[in-house]
């Protein structure tokens, strides 16, 4: 919404945003055509909601890949944006019959905030989906292991239906702080000014985490399972640990404890967003490439 979507609009492009709004309680931006579809919804409840919102599009981004075997037979171009761990056989599929948006594409990106404030030292927090396979026990456990240590985990994002009684109990007992869906914007500038940001992720994940961008633009030092290893020991801006308690709590720790070190990562990881990974800077790109394929220069997108 706050990247793609806002930068088709602003090129003047009519859009449509088939999405569960009422599940996450989003009321649609203003400007663009809203259909609500329930979260998980049957294929061909989710058929009837594209149907609807293909209506004189000229192009469809599908943001998940379930969603291609849901498509209408009657449709314009389509492009998977992968955003999210997918098989070789899957892309493979997929760019036999549709256009495939993936980072070599169009560059991850994120909304980098101009003057963050610095790291602070009373919370950590965490951006994003939470899953079993993306650390949930691990950062329950982190957070009782903090609180003698007088920092708070802040957990912002949407939970797997399996993972939400665990979750809730850690809060109902005053662990953590759990916020559920949080619109991404929102949810940046709720990161800011926390001792660190949180990646963490089994060995069965293995795409680079978008939340480390967000961690970046945002001025905070990266804690990072082996998955976000990459960018973060190449640009200095936090550090790499095992999918293990004792090790990310060891690094909060240390982080606590060096006030000029966990400036100096954050500093470094906010310079390097500026750099390379402001939305804006790739959002024209991204606009011409979704023209192209579609086939016009101003007119009806659906995504």
């Amino acid at each position: 919404m706050h990247r793609q979507i806002r930068a088709l609009l602003d090129a003047g492009h009519e859009v449509t945003y088939v999405a569960p709004f009422t599940y996450f309680n989003v009321t649609p931006a203003m400007g663009l055509t809203a259909i609500d579809v329930a979260r998980q919804a049957p294929y061909s409840r989710a058929r009837a909601a594209l149907r609807r919102g293909l209506r004189d599009a000229d192009l469809l981004i599908v943001h998940d890949h379930r969603l291609l075997r849901a498509l209408p037979y009657r449709r314009p171009p389509v492009v998977w944006d992968v955003r999210e761990e997918a098989t070789s056989k899957q892309l493979s599929r997929a760019a036999r019959r549709h256009r495939v948006i993936t980072p070599s594409v169009v560059p991850e990106a994120t909304l980098v905030s101009p003057g963050p404030p610095p790291p602070g030292d009373t919370r950590v927090v965490h951006i994003g989906r939470l899953a079993a396979d993306r650390g949930v026990t691990e950062l329950i456990g982190l957070a009782e292991r903090l609180v003698p240590h007088g920092v708070r985990l802040d957990l912002i994002g949407a939970a797997a239906r399996e993972v939400r009684p665990l979750l809730r109990d850690a809060q109902r007992v005053g662990l953590l702080d759990w916020f559920g869906y949080v619109p991404n914007r929102h949810a940046l500038r709720m990161a800011e000014g926390a001792l660190a940001g949180l990646s963490l992720a089994d060995d069965t994940v293995r795409t680079l985490p978008t939340k480390i961008m967000d961690y970046m633009g945002r001025g905070l030092p990266v804690i990072t399972t082996p998955q976000g290893a990459s960018l973060v020991e190449g640009v200095g801006c936090g550090l790499v640990v095992p999918l293990d308690v004792d090790a990310v709590l060891n690094a909060v720790l240390d982080l606590k404890e060096d006030v000029a070190r966990r400036v100096r990562l954050g500093a470094q990881g906010h310079a390097e967003a500026r750099l390379r990974h402001h939305w804006p800077d790739h959002a024209d790109a991204f606009v011409r490439r979704a023209e192209s394929w579609a086939g016009v220069t101003r007119h009806a997108l659906a995504v």
